[in-house]
């Protein structure tokens, strides 16, 4: 292979992977010009992927809409993912538990590229809920899990962070740098993070760190639910429900140095 058809084939795959990674809960489904302009790439090399990416079953064409949908394939990868990962299978009974303690969700997030994802999810059985979901991407500063997240990473992950602009989502999102240090700080002394409407209106939460056998940060657990239910009363003892959790689940991850 030449150096023009490996730069072709490596810009084919690199369209492939941006086309797959915009589908997402809010837009399950996307026509050849909506890809085209939502990406920037011509309607031409949109449908030659496409009809690669639905043959090997990543994507479905749906014959009535001419829609777009993600395929099985995607699936299978995704089971694949989450057996080899120790924190799903580790984290599971102990998420049961604290749903039913607490009778709030609760989830398990991880960073990734300057981002919160949503790796598991345990619903509660109230029937007001929220719309999170496994694979959602927020935004970590205004998250009880995302602050979490960066108060225990490097410094430089703030920066970037902070660099990037700190947009408000709700009445009480910190959107000053400086405050944002200030409360990271207060993060890591009190070992647990709260999002009071900091993301949306009408919702707190609450988060700790899980640490891995090292001793690093690697997910934070969290727990969502309405300020009519988790409010000021409750925030405390819910931090203590939250922060047990965690260490159990850190503990099953081999973590051992808890005082």
């Amino acid at each position: 292979m030449n150096g023009k058809d490996e730069k072709n084939q490596l810009s084919s795959i690199k369209n492939a992977l941006k086309i797959l990674k915009s589908f997402t809960m809010e837009e399950p489904e996307k026509k050849i010009s909506d890809l085209s302009n939502s990406l920037g790439l011509n309607k031409s090399t949109v449908s030659r992927t496409m009809k690669t990416l639905a043959s090997e079953g990543f994507v479905y064409k749906d014959s009535e809409t001419k829609k777009y949908r993600l395929g099985l394939s995607i699936l299978s990868l995704s089971g694949v993912l989450f057996s080899n990962m120790d924190i799903y299978r580790e984290s599971q009974p102990v998420l049961n538990k604290l749903v039913e303690t607490t009778g709030e969700t609760a989830h398990i997030s991880v960073l990734d590229n300057l981002e919160v994802v949503y790796l598991q999810k345990v619903e509660c059985n109230h029937p007001v809920r929220f719309l999170t979901h496994i694979g959602r991407r927020n935004p970590p500063y205004c998250t009880s899990s995302g602050k979490v997240l960066i108060a225990f990473s490097e410094n430089e992950t703030v920066e970037k962070i902070i660099s990037k602009g700190l947009k408000r989502f709700a009445k009480n999102t910190i959107t000053d740098p400086e405050k944002l240090r200030d409360h990271l700080k207060k993060v890591r002394e009190n070992g647990y993070a709260v999002s009071i409407e900091e993301l949306s209106e009408g919702v707190n939460s609450i988060a700790a760190p899980i640490y891995d056998y090292t001793g690093k940060v690697i997910a934070a657990l969290s727990v969502v639910g309405p300020k009519q239910r988790i409010n000021s009363y409750k925030l405390k003892a819910m931090a203590k429900q939250v922060i047990a959790a965690s260490k159990e689940i850190s503990e099953r991850m081999g973590y051992l140095n808890f005082s």
